[in-house]
């Protein structure tokens, strides 16, 4: 039995042991540098503010003519071409010109460039030699599938010393992703290498899916089997335990064991960060609940909001539905909002009686509704800063909804909070005493991920001289 686990161990090492360096050097780097994205903070600051007086057409014949009939939010933003209406229904987009109905789909490359310079004189960068690179479904950068509802996506170089890139939705004309050459450059040896990333392969989503869950399966297997065969190997002498080997394997021994807690939970975990409802729970609202949340308003009760004029120097207007009413929501600042209630009452936010009433049509015995806490065991963050995130608690079940748009930022059944600990704490090492410590947990990450790779490192010498041994002429 143990000859099994030898020579299973051994081959698996070898095979692996390449992949286990690469997975514990690449997650230093994207523990300090993200996969690129735009955050809402760019995003809100590229539009220029919303000239409602072009905006002719009523909430109600606008969504008519966008011809979503299941729409249940409609965005106004400013582009270079006059205001844009934005409908938005469970599976797709649709942009309309708000003068008149029409299409405002991108389809030409001069109107893309023109929408991208815009965005990046209101955030201040240097657009001057701004120029489009590509027209494309995919590239490295704009693989995931949040991307699929506004393929296929402009990419303009601005040319400014940051070397930034703009990705324009040929659906909306929205700014949906920036990139600079620094982001770029520490992603190819971080989230690239770590989610064995590459375009050819991410963007089937179904196959890179399989391919990388059945690697870190086999890669646990490997980790298991190595913690199981250390301490099988262990030799006690006295009050000491010690190793039976010398040299590189008895410093593979060693570090090892020393680190076989945090490999074994690493790789644990990280296999589980492709799990996909496989053993848990996705978190993801039930057809039914979907059916509440997202049920199409009457687009024409908007005109009880949609008739008072706009705030001056708002640079995004939002119509959403709402336990069956049609609320309109003014992006005012960054972290400032004025939602207009259709009783014609103003408030920054959605109430707890709000929240409450959805959840009771949501599922039974939704009884209390409290704000998550900033150090919460499942944080909940607001698109605006500071807005509270209501927790309605329905039994076992909760839902996290987001008072300042509505959403449902999460569904929290036992499946998903067991989860949260399986795979977020256990990879990322977000437990809330750390995170409120971030020093401390970068030390720690840093430090555990160094000590995995010296351990990789180890076993890739033996592996090394394993396979000069295995493959070395007779003669030799």
């Amino acid at each position: 039995m143990i000859g099994a686990i030898v020579l299973l161990h051994r081959w698996l090492g070898i095979a692996f042991c390449l992949l286990f360096a690469m997975w514990f050097a690449s997650g230093i780097v994207m523990h300090f540098i993200p996969f690129p994205s735009l955050t809402e903070a760019e995003r809100f600051a590229g539009p220029a503010p919303v000239e409602r007086g072009q905006a002719t057409m009523a909430i109600a014949d606008a969504v008519a003519a966008s011809g979503i009939a299941d729409a249940t939010r409609v965005r106004l933003i400013e582009r270079s071409d006059g205001p844009v209406y934005i409908m938005s229904g469970p599976s797709r987009l649709q942009a309309i010109h708000a003068s008149d109905g029409a299409d405002a789909s991108v389809k030409f490359s001069d109107v893309a460039l023109a929408i991208a310079r815009d965005h990046a004189r209101q955030r201040g960068l240097d657009s001057t030699h701004a120029a489009i690179v590509a027209c494309a479904d995919y590239d490295q950068w704009s693989v995931p599938n949040g991307f699929d509802r506004h393929r296929p996506l402009f990419r303009i170089a601005l040319g400014d010393a940051a070397g930034t890139d703009i990705y324009v939705s040929s659906r909306t004309g929205e700014v949906v992703l920036d990139t600079t050459r620094s982001e770029r450059g520490w992603n190819w040896v971080g989230s690239v290498m770590h989610w064995i990333y590459p375009t050819v392969l991410r963007s089937n989503w179904a196959l890179w899916d399989r391919l990388v869950s059945n690697l870190s399966a086999v890669a646990l297997i490997a980790a298991v089997l190595g913690a199981a065969l250390g301490v099988i190997r262990i030799r006690i002498r006295g009050r000491r335990i010690s190793s039976p080997y010398r040299g590189w394997h008895g410093l593979h021994h060693i570090i090892g064991l020393v680190s076989t807690v945090f490999v074994l939970s690493w790789i644990f975990s990280g296999w589980l960060s492709m799990d996909h409802g496989r053993l848990f729970s996705r978190g993801q609202l039930t057809p039914a609940e979907a059916s509440v949340t997202n049920a199409v308003p009457d687009w024409r009760a908007a005109r009880s909001v949609d008739q008072r004029p706009i705030s001056p120097s708002v640079r995004d207007v939002e119509w959403f539905a709402f336990n069956g009413n049609v609320y309109r929501r003014e992006r005012v600042g960054r972290d400032k909002q004025v939602l207009l209630r259709p009783d014609g009452g103003t408030s920054e936010v959605l109430s707890a009686q709000d929240v409450l009433t959805l959840s009771t049509r949501l599922a039974s015995g939704c009884d209390t509704v409290s704000v998550v806490a900033a150090d919460d065991d499942y944080p909940a963050r607001s698109i605006i800063p500071g807005a509270p995130v209501y927790r309605s608690r329905c039994g076992e079940l909760w839902f996290d909804i987001d008072s300042a748009d509505g959403n449902v930022l999460q569904r929290l059944d036992p499946s998903r909070r067991a989860y949260r600990w399986a795979y977020s704490a256990l990879h990322t090492l977000d437990f809330p005493i750390l995170v409120a410590h971030q020093r401390l947990r970068d030390v720690l990450i840093v430090g555990l991920c160094l000590l995995g790779l010296v351990f990789s490192m180890t076993g890739l010498v033996i592996g090394w001289r394993r396979l000069r041994r295995s493959f070395a002429s007779p003669e030799a």
